[in-house]
C-alpha cells in the first residue's frame, strides 16, 4: 500500500504511529500484516473497478434510454426516472432506480404548531396513541435532523379534523428536493418461468 511504500527499509509502522524494526516484530505479527495489507490493497482496487464499471453502465443505460426515445418515441423512465431493461430471452435485468433527498423548509414548523393545537384541543387522553406518534416523527437524530420518512408517515392517518388536514398540507408544502441518486440493480432469472433474484455484489453475499 502506499503508506508502506513511503516506510523506511526496514521498519513497519504501529498502531501508535511509531516506526519499528521488522527485526524486533516477531514473525507472526509480520505475516499477519503481509496478508491484511495485501488483501485490502485487492479490495481497494476491487473498490476503484466497480466504481468504474458502475460509472460506464449508467452511461451506457442512459445512452439507451436516449436512442430509444429519439427512435419510437417511447417512454421508457417511469416515476422518477426509473426503468427496468430486460435482455431479449428473458433471463436478465438491469434495474435503474433514481431516489431524491429530501428534507423540510421553515413550514414544517408550521404544520408541527397545527398538529399541537389539534391535540391540545382534543379530548385529553382520547387520542394517546395520535400523540405518541407525532412526538416520534417530530424526533431529530444525533444531527439533528428529522427523518422525513416518519413524519410524511403522519399523513397515512384516517384523521379529518380540518386543521389536521391543514397541517397535512403544511408538511406537503414544506417538502424540498435537495438532491437525487441513481441506483443501479442487476437480477437473474430462475427458470423459464422462475423469480428474478438479485445478482449479488457485496462480498459477504457472494
Amino acid at each position: 500500500m502506499n503508506q508502506a511504500m513511503q516506510l523506511p527499509e526496514g521498519f513497519r509502522r504501529n498502531g501508535q504511529g511509531h516506526l519499528v524494526p521488522e527485526d524486533q516484530i516477531k514473525a507472526v505479527d509480520r505475516l499477519r500484516d503481509d496478508l491484511v495489507q495485501g488483501v485490502i490493497a485487492r479490495v481497494i482496487d476491487l473498490q476503484e473497478d466497480m466504481r468504474r464499471i458502475k460509472a460506464e453502465i449508467a452511461s451506457e443505460v442512459e445512452a439507451f434510454l436516449e436512442l430509444s426515445a429519439n427512435e419510437y418515441d417511447t417512454n421508457y423512465g417511469g416515476q422518477k426516472g426509473n426503468v427496468t431493461l430486460t435482455s431479449f430471452d428473458g433471463e436478465y435485468r438491469v434495474m435503474r432506480a433514481v431516489s431524491d433527498h429530501l428534507a423540510f423548509d421553515e413550514r414544517l414548523q408550521v404544520a408541527k404548531e397545527l398538529i399541537d393545537q389539534c391535540i391540545h384541543e382534543w379530548t385529553a387522553g382520547s387520542r394517546s396513541e395520535v400523540q405518541a406518534l407525532v412526538e416520534h416523527a417530530f424526533q431529530t437524530d444525533k444531527e439533528g435532523k428529522i427523518s422525513t420518512a416518519r413524519v410524511l408517515s403522519l399523513r397515512s392517518l384516517n384523521i379529518t379534523d380540518e386543521k389536521w388536514q391543514k397541517a397535512m398540507q403544511a408538511i406537503v408544502d414544506s417538502i424540498q428536493v435537495t438532491g437525487s441518486k441513481s441506483y443501479l440493480r442487476f437480477y437473474q432469472r430462475q427458470g423459464v418461468d422462475g423469480p428474478y433474484k438479485q445478482i449479488p455484489l457485496d462480498v459477504a453475499a457472494l
